[in-house]
């Protein structure tokens, strides 16, 4: 199994289709309002097209909100059986958090839905909240989330104005700090297990300043040892895995 972790320093062209298939894990920079599955389907689009491969696996580590950037782990042929291996690993999110209002998605997905003050809050109480939100907890997870209820997808439901009971994870938080205070805006970085939503650690966060909070930005900077800054986009993928192939 070949792991990738800067995907723009692989000659693709060199890989024969025995080792695409034998298994490859690389990091794509996720596009923002594409879902996990559309980077997958264009992956397995892509390697299909340019290698007339009529069948590959490939699966996505650790999904990624449609309105989050960053880091998803891609897992290639033989490589999907190690999805649950990489899906384990600790993350860590730069997100700006808008304090002071509310949404039903904790994200911009929906448009607020209720306000609070937020005039009361200071640097110092943020970062006292943010380092008592370290360790273990239970996290109650978003409406809007990709958890599986009776074989449906929980945003689907919240789409349609289903509301669902959901039971709460256990997670931790292994680290925070606050990287930017701009009241109402501020950006913090968080280092997590598998499983955390980062949207309702905002919540979390709003409510534990007696206020409300949704996420504004997200970005996944690394998963396990794979880093943003070295991810590949998905323009670069295609670039790099027709070059040479006359098929586009």
């Amino acid at each position: 199994m070949l792991i990738v972790e800067q995907p723009t320093e692989i000659d693709w062209n060199a890989l024969s289709i025995e080792t695409i298939e034998e298994g490859i894990v690389l990091s794509v920079n996720k596009p923002y309002g594409w879902t996990s599955a559309d980077v997958v389907r264009k992956i397995k689009f892509t390697l299909q097209q340019s290698r007339k491969i009529k069948k590959i696996k490939v699966g996505h580590a650790g999904t990624l909100d449609p309105l989050a950037t960053g880091v998803l782990l891609i897992c290639i042929g033989k490589a999907t059986k190690t999805v649950e291996k990489f899906q384990a690993q600790e993350k860590t999110y730069i997100t700006s958090i808008r304090l002071g209002a509310t949404t039903s998605s904790y994200d911009l997905e929906k448009e607020i839905d209720q306000t609070y003050p937020y005039e009361h809050i200071t640097q110092e109480t943020i970062e006292k909240e943010l380092n008592d939100m370290v360790g273990c907890q239970e996290q109650i997870p978003p409406q809007f989330s990709a958890k599986i209820i009776n074989g449906t997808r929980v945003y689907k439901r919240a789409r349609i104005g289903v509301h669902t009971i959901l039971t709460p994870s256990i997670v931790e938080i292994y680290e925070t700090s606050l990287v930017q205070y701009n009241l109402p805006d501020i950006v913090v970085q968080v280092r997590c297990s598998k499983g955390t939503y980062i949207r309702a650690f905002a919540r979390d966060l709003g409510v534990a300043l007696k206020s409300g909070a949704h996420l504004t930005n997200l970005v996944r900077i690394q998963s396990g040892v794979f880093h943003v800054s070295k991810a590949i986009t998905i323009e670069q993928f295609e670039q790099l895995i027709y070059r040479d192939h006359s098929i586009r």
